[in-house]
């Protein structure tokens, strides 16, 4: 047996061998130690659901579950020598990264309680299986030499970039700092992890421009490593593609960008990687090229499933997101995270200045009158602007920014130096931007004519303006209706006797007091204006005898009416032959029915016929049914038999051998049939 204390990797051990037993000494990581055992590769769930679909699934993936149990109960050398020589592990491990449901993905949660269980659980075995995969150290006793662990991980590709990379999205948001510490004991003990991830940079660089080739796109100054064929020229873009390409883009992607996240977040290490390749301005270009197209191809296109387009758009936004916080973990581990640990001063100057550029926001900059020392700041800016061509005015902006606290007094003045206080103040700002003339920094530092503040009636806000006691902006107020202390009330006999109220109604009433029974028509009102007063006359000759009948109410002339009445028949001449048979078949039915109902009215002066008749009449019917049919009655069973020691009859030999047969296809989730399969692919040792 191996020694306590001794590295993995230089013990030894004594196991019997051979038909003879005879002992021989191997060491602990040795290929002849590995069990032989056979993983199967993961499938992922099913999408359409169907039961038989659903219980491969289980069965499949219980498999693979019990078999990674199995691996973790091992002993730590048995389960690196199973690790690192069995190969049909790594393709099972490397079939779940690849195919496993992401977070976005249709199929991430499944419909059935039973396969998201199992899905649960086979996703916690294959964590587990890789967190101990890369712990080189698991107590005192069991443990690998660092240096060796790195060669054994890389050389047998227990892991790579893609990889870590899949780690990280499947199990990096639940479990973050697991999965860092994984990802950083894999880095720090095999430093060829990080040439590795220098080459694949361009590789994750080569995504963006795949993407952009099928929207029909091409970043600014990229030269194409090959010539430009004709029909390139005709490429479909995002609105032309077809639906089905460009919800494969779309997806694409989605998982790209998350990739990429999951990995700079996990790890941040890797931003000075990424960040040494130019990533950034490549997501930068690519953000403001493809993204607008990729979102009016969504927006605007007719989709038939307005829910695919939904789910597209949903997407995209994720896409967005991600490429967004993917800038500001650049930007806070290469750029920010420096200045923030190494210099206080620089970093706020940096932070004033940002304050400043908030607080400027909005506010127009006035040109002070002209003078010697403007005009050679404003010729050591135009400086500035020809030794900086590629600077925009953004970035001018933002220096102004920077350097605009030094320049500020209390109350806005203008800040009175001495020539030595200057050129020390340009030195300071000169250490912290080299990248900005002099004259530009003179012109920065001069101090604009502070804006006069808006007077505070006119910018206030209160839920009482412009009310009828709004003195600020009404000239005149009633002031009855305003006194001191508490208002005196009126007298009681006063209000009354006061019907002010009553005079107030008198008129709405007067409208109903006279009712005319007769208008009477002058000579003059005579023709039109008289036909308003007779039209209400009653009329004696008018027959009122059909007016309560529904004349036509109750026709059956619709077509819906015509076709409920008579369903649509094809003609027997047009009758195709199994038509033909079919109504055949159904006439022969009805017949017989309308047979049985003259039987049965023949018969109707039995009060209670036998239960035992009937229920005989109707399995014959039934018999005679299945039999028209061709179905088969269901031969009778003997598995009961004789009883035991009078011998059993060659009938319930058959039956009793047919029921053991049998018996695994519905009961035991036809676990004996699928354990005999394996035997015979050499999955299990016979």
């Amino acid at each position: 047996m191996a020694s306590a204390r001794i590295p993995l990797d230089e013990q030894h051990v004594t196991e019997p061998s051979g038909p003879m037993g005879r002992e021989r000494t191997l060491p602990a990581l040795h290929p002849e130690r590995m069990e032989d055992r056979c993983f199967v590769a993961y499938r992922p769930p099913p999408l359409e659901g169907s039961p038989a679909a659903l219980e491969e699934f289980l069965e499949h993936a219980q498999f693979i579950s019990d078999d990674l149990d199995w691996l973790l109960g091992l002993p730590h050398d048995k389960f690196w020598c199973q690790v690192v020589f069995d190969e049909s592990l790594q393709k099972c491990l490397d079939s779940y990264l690849r195919h496993a449901p992401r977070g976005l993905d249709p199929d991430a949660l499944p419909a059935s309680p039973a396969v998201a269980d199992m899905q649960r659980r086979l996703h916690r075995s294959v964590f587990m299986t890789f967190l101990r995969m890369a712990t080189h150290k698991e107590s005192k006793e069991n443990f690998i030499t660092p240096a060796v662990f790195g060669e054994i991980i890389y050389n047998n590709f227990l892991f790579d970039i893609p990889k870590i990379l899949d780690l990280c999205v499947l199990y990096g948001k639940g479990n973050s700092q697991l999965v860092h510490k994984m990802i950083e004991n894999i880095f720090t003990q095999q430093p060829s992890y990080y040439a590795d991830l220098e080459e694949a940079v361009p590789t994750v660089t080569q995504v963006l421009d795949t993407i952009l080739q099928k929207c029909g796109l091409q970043l600014e100054g990229a030269t194409a490593s090959e010539p430009l064929k004709l029909e390139a020229l005709g490429k479909p873009t995002a609105m032309t593609m077809s639906q089905k390409d460009l919800m494969d883009l779309v997806l694409y992607l989605c998982d790209s960008c998350t990739t990429i996240y999951s990995f700079l977040d996990i790890f941040p290490a890797a931003c000075q990687t990424f960040h040494s390749h130019g990533f950034l301005s490549r997501l930068a270009s690519f953000y403001e090229l493809a993204v607008p197209d990729i979102e009016k191809a969504v927006r605007k296109r007719n989709f038939d499933d307005k829910s695919l387009q939904e789910d597209l758009w949903r997407r995209v936004s994720h896409s967005c997101r991600k490429m967004v916080e993917v800038a500001h973990l650049l930007l806070q581990h290469t750029c920010l995270q420096p200045i923030l640990e190494g210099d206080e001063t620089r970093t706020s100057y940096l932070l004033q200045g940002v304050e400043c550029a908030w607080e400027s926001i909005g506010r127009k900059r006035l040109r002070p009158a002209p003078t010697v020392a403007s005009q050679e700041a404003e010729r050591g800016g135009k400086e500035w602007e020809e030794t900086t061509p590629g600077q925009s005015n953004g970035v001018q902006r933002g220096a102004e920014a920077l350097v605009g606290p030094l320049r500020k007094g209390d109350n806005g003045a203008v800040c009175t130096v001495s020539a030595g206080e200057l050129e020390s103040l340009l030195s300071h700002i000169r250490d912290l931007l080299p990248d900005l003339g002099e004259g530009f920094l003179l012109a920065c530092l001069q101090e604009p004519v502070k804006e006069d503040l808006p007077p505070v009636l006119s910018s206030r806000s209160n839920v009482f303006d412009d009310d009828e006691f709004d003195v600020f902006n009404r000239d005149q107020v009633d002031m009855s209706r305003i006194w001191k202390g508490r208002k005196q009330g009126e007298n009681v006999r006063a209000m009354l006797n006061d019907k002010q109220h009553v005079k107030e109604q008198r008129a709405r009433y007067q409208a109903y007091e006279t009712v005319v029974d007769e208008v009477p028509v002058g000579p003059a009102e005579q023709g039109a204006g008289a036909a308003t007063y007779v039209t209400d006359d009653y009329d004696d000759e008018y027959d009122d005898t059909y007016d309560t009948n529904q004349v036509g109410a109750n026709d059956l002339d619709g077509d819906s009416d015509l076709l409920n009445r008579r369903p649509f028949t094809i003609p027997q001449v047009l009758r195709t032959g199994k038509q033909a048979q079919g109504r055949q078949v159904e006439e022969e039915e009805e017949e017989e029915e309308e047979e049985d109902e003259k039987v049965a009215a023949v018969k109707r002066d039995h009060f209670v016929q036998d239960p035992a008749v009937l229920r005989e009449r109707a399995e014959a019917r039934r018999a005679a049914m299945q039999s028209r049919r061709g179905h088969r009655p269901e031969p009778a069973s003997h598995v009961a038999g004789r009883p035991k020691g009078q011998g059993q009859t060659l009938e319930t030999v058959l039956d009793r051998r047919r029921k053991e047969a049998n018996k695994s296809r519905g009961a035991n989730h036809n676990r004996r049939t699928m354990a005999d399969r394996k035997r015979n692919k050499g999955m299990i040792p016979s």
